[in-house]
């Protein structure tokens, strides 16, 4: 049940992270950030009421706040990436990256011990996000290709700390953790919103679109969070780190868009990933 939670966490997450990418095209990329974890913020306390918690420490709340501010650094950074056109760089390094962070705690420091199978999985796992992620990326300008992926290792440690943070919290305190990452990550993203405030000058149904988005991502993290409950960290934010493969998936069935022979390399190895560390 934890693989199935922690992939279908990735499924959310690949379509909210498709949408999002649409979306940053048409307005900024601080729009996109700010609103969708003030969606994210009224979805999580609605469903954190209609969840049991036996308890809710104070020490939940706090790594649950860490994780929000893993996740309000990774968005932002992934997001400033994604707006200068530096796709084929930033999401495969914050994919990647974020995944060798995640695995390598919760080894290290955590006491995960994958099994065979579950190893060979991961080591699977990252080339298969990286050839799904930069196979069929724009290069960018000569600029972009050659200045250091900064966004996109900034990203990656927001990542790590958003998946280590919150499955640290107990699972006894309901989805509370989650909410408390929510507001965390809005507080953290405030002075940057105040300070692009003009370009919040948008649609209305561009503005609800963001928060709608960031609402699915908040679901995503919902589930991962339920997932690290029945399954190892290792496993778990590998299996729900699969989302970049949807993205792909949905510019061919939706956008029209050709698969590239390393994306479709990609694919079939993020799908070995899955078979192995469901088995492991």
């Amino acid at each position: 049940m934890g693989a199935l939670l922690a992939l279908t966490s990735a499924a959310v997450y690949g379509i909210v992270d498709f949408a999002g990418g649409l979306l940053s095209r048409r307005i900024h990329f601080t729009v996109v950030t700010f609103l969708g974890q003030v969606g994210g913020l009224l979805l999580a306390p609605a469903v954190a009421l209609l969840v049991p918690a036996e308890s809710v420490a104070s020490a939940d709340m706090a790594w649950g706040a860490l994780s929000g501010v893993g996740s309000a650094v990774a968005m932002h950074f992934l997001n400033r990436g994604l707006s200068r056109g530096a796709m084929s760089v930033v999401v495969p390094v914050s994919a990647v990256t974020g995944v060798a962070l995640s695995v390598l705690c919760g080894v290290l420091f955590l006491g995960d011990r994958p099994t065979p199978l579950s190893w060979l999985g991961i080591g699977v796992t990252v080339p298969a996000l990286w050839l799904v992620s930069a196979g069929g990326g724009a290069p960018g300008d000569g600029s972009t290709a050659r200045r250091l992926p900064v966004d996109g290792l900034i990203a990656s440690a927001g990542v790590a700390v958003q998946y280590i943070g919150l499955a640290q919290a107990d699972p006894a305190s309901g989805v509370w953790p989650v909410a408390a990452g929510r507001l965390a990550a809005v507080l953290l993203l405030l002075p940057s919103a105040v300070r692009s405030a003009a370009e919040f000058r948008q649609p209305a149904r561009l503005r609800a679109a963001a928060a709608l988005i960031g609402g699915g991502a908040a679901l995503a993290l919902i589930l991962y969070f339920w997932a690290t409950q029945q399954q190892m960290l290792a496993v778990a934010v590998v299996l729900a780190s699969l989302y970049p493969a949807v993205p792909t998936v949905l510019g061919l069935a939706v956008l029209g868009e050709k698969v590239t022979r390393a994306q479709a390399t990609g694919l079939v190895g993020a799908a070995a990933a899955v078979v192995l560390l469901s088995l492991g």
